[in-house]
């Protein structure tokens, strides 16, 4: 349960690995978090996407039927619905977490926004595409870049709130009626130092990822 004045998908997020990232807790946090899951069935499937500002206030939810070839596939239409609905609700600097529970997507996401900062434009891991995901991804891509900031997490599928969106999507007809809104995270009171944080003449510490090995492959 989220506490008073926090999504509960900021405490989830706070929580999961972010796998290659090494990050000083403070930088955990986000203005909007988006989770989302992409279901696969013989008889049909769907996506399902949850958004939410970091003290709470719901921005959409999405649950839509689909006939994705395969669950990878998926997986990454999910997510490139996701991050369009966010984007036209958000503004362009701001700071976005992405919940997947996905470990090689999650991974993608993560490689990805670590080569904008490379000088040679290059990932640290190398990224590997299905190729029935390749024009999805392509939509993905442009949307990372136009936020000010992307962190991806990887969450259990029992702990996605956006996973029973996706699997079931028939259950949840109500939400396309659902006005779309776009709102703003109350300003981040400043309660000090936070006590995580590395000073200047201390290393940052291994990401969550690197505590996590069993949960963040690649």
């Amino acid at each position: 349960m989220a506490a008073h004045g926090r999504s509960a998908l900021r405490d989830l997020f706070d929580e999961s690995p972010t796998p290659h990232i090494a990050h000083p807790p403070r930088t955990h946090h986000r203005d909007f978090y988006v989770a989302t899951d992409g279901s696969f069935r013989e008889s049909g499937g769907g996506l399902g996407a949850v958004i939410e500002t970091r003290d709470g206030t719901r921005v959409a939810r999405i649950a839509t039927t689909d006939t994705p070839p395969d669950n990878n596939v998926a997986e990454y239409r999910a997510l490139h619905l996701g991050l369009d609905v966010l984007a036209a609700r958000a503004p362009r600097d701001a700071s976005v977490g992405v919940l997947i529970d996905h470990d090689a997507l999650a991974s993608n996401v993560n490689n990805t926004i670590l080569a904008t900062s490379h000088p040679d434009g290059k990932p640290p891991r190398p990224v590997s595409i299905p190729a029935a995901t390749r024009y999805h991804w392509r939509g993905i891509q442009a949307r990372l870049t136009g936020f000010g900031a992307v962190r991806a997490a990887r969450i259990d599928s029992d702990q996605n709130p956006a996973h029973p969106l996706a699997n079931t999507p028939g259950r949840y007809q109500h939400l396309s009626h659902e006005p779309a809104r776009c709102v703003l995270p109350d300003p981040p009171q400043s309660s000090g130092p936070d006590p995580g944080d590395p000073t200047p003449s201390e290393f940052p510490p291994p990401s969550r990822a690197d505590r996590n090995n069993k949960q963040a492959s690649d």
